[in-house]
This record gives structure tokens, sequence and C-alpha cells, in this order.
């Protein structure tokens, strides 16, 4: 977890010399263990995660706002986690926390067999929208990009953009990540911003990549690679506001209620 701080940290650093407002992390930034018994045993309360920590004083230093993906301790059952993204404001305070909904129990064939049921706690809440320094965020994690049901009832909730941070498997990447991505912006009409991890994380676990943000219209705003580097990279993309209410204008999306039940 040290490693993956500094990592952070070295992102916050970049975050800032691009002139970025926020800065978005991806799903379980703090760690990816190789079991599910690990993914337990190294969980800790944000309050005193050195690694959680570590980015509040970051962005506390730099005044910058971060989302990020964390494991913390399920209250309910001492042998889960719950798999958490958190909005770190600029004065390193976190503000909002979103516990991910979906859970990914999947075997691939020809690759691995996920069972997240096993050691993670599903949440039960869409967390509504809140005002940020780029507009309305809407937070959803990784395997909860395959429902659109989130992502409409974020929209309809007043969101701008929705959040889609990840750690994609290669197979389903390769298959379905971008194609997921621009369907979740276009039916919403939002931006999406989609951090990933990138690469090995052990013998078990390898992540897709392919950071992304995607404008309203669906259109891939900025995007990153596939390979690990020596250093972490970051996608910088301007959001948009103006040009996203112009295209919601044009394209009124005027739901059947009538027919079928409000999401």
């Amino acid at each position: 977890m040290a490693h993956n701080l500094s990592q952070c940290r070295l992102l916050v650093k970049k975050a800032v010399a691009a002139g970025a407002k926020a800065l978005f992390l991806p799903e379980a930034s703090d760690y990816i263990a190789p079991n599910a018994s690990e993914t337990v045993s190294l969980v800790e309360p944000a309050r005193s995660s050195p690694f959680v920590m570590g980015l509040q004083a970051s962005a506390r230093e730099h005044r910058l706002p971060i989302n990020v993906g964390i494991h913390e301790p399920s209250p309910k059952n001492e042998k889960k986690v719950i798999n958490s993204l958190v909005w770190i404001n600029e004065d390193g305070q976190i503000e909002h926390r979103y516990q991910r909904l979906h859970l990914f129990d999947v075997a691939i064939p020809g690759g691995p067999t996920l069972k997240e049921s096993n050691s993670v706690e599903k949440g039960t809440d869409i967390l509504p929208p809140f005002a940020t320094t780029v507009g309305n965020v809407g937070l959803l994690i990784c395997f909860d990009l395959r429902f659109p049901e989130p992502s409409i009832a974020l929209r309809r909730q007043g969101a701008h953009i929705i959040t889609y941070p990840s750690a994609f498997t290669v197979a389903t990447g390769r298959a379905h990540w971008s194609a997921l991505l621009r369907a979740r912006a276009i039916e919403t009409q939002s931006y999406v911003i989609a951090a990933a991890q990138v690469g090995s994380h052990n013998e078990k676990r390898t992540s897709y990549g392919h950071s992304m943000i995607v404008s309203p219209w669906g259109d891939i705003v900025a995007e990153l690679g596939g390979e690990k580097k020596d250093e972490p990279e970051i996608a910088v993309g301007e959001i948009d506001l103006e040009k996203m209410e112009e295209i919601r204008k044009e394209m009124p999306l005027l739901r059947r209620m009538d027919v079928y039940p409000e999401i």
C-alpha cells in the first residue's frame, strides 16, 4: 500500500501540473490482493489507513479534490470488506462515500474465475449526485457499468458526470469496456470518467487499463493505453457543461413513464 500511495501522490502532482480541477483515481487504488482472505486481512478503516490519510494530506496540500476507490471494513461481517469510492475534498475531508452495488461473480472461459461476494459486501443505495468544482458528480464503480439503471437514476437526479473507476479484466475489457462506457455516456447525456487499473497486480490478476473520459455525445475525450509504464499516467479532459446542456436540449430524451416505471 505504501507503493500505491507513492504512485497516487505522483498522479496528484501530475494533475496539479496539468491544471486539473479534480483527480479521479481507480477502483481499489489501495491494494488488489491475490485472494479473498488477504483482501480481508489487509483492510483498515479509512480514519486510520495510511493510504487514505496520505491522500487526504495531498488533497489539503494542493487544494485538489480526489476521488479514489478503497477497501473498508464491513460493519456487518468481519469476514468481508466494502468496495468504497470516496470523495476527498480540497480540505482533505472525506465528503462523500459510495459502496458498490453490483459484485463481480464470474467464471471467464480461458480466464480467471472471480467471486467477489466471498469477500465483499454489496451496497444497498445509490448516492445522489453532489456538486463539485467540475460539475455534479454521480459515483458508480466497475461492474456497475454493466447495468444502465443506476446511471439513468443519477442523470434523473441531476448528474453531469458519472464515474466508473475500475479494475476490469483483460478479456472483458477488450470485448466491452469502450462500448459500455460510451453507451452510458450517450444514454445519460453525461460525461463519463473511468479511471482504470492497468497491468499485472499478482499472479492471478491483470487489469485491462485504458482509462477514459467520454463526452455526453459519446466521443472519447481522452484515453490511456493498456500497458503498464514506468510511471503512472493521467488523462486530462475538459468538462464543458454548456456543451452538455446543448446536447440535452437538442436531443431531448423524453422517457415514457406511462409505459415503464421511472428509475
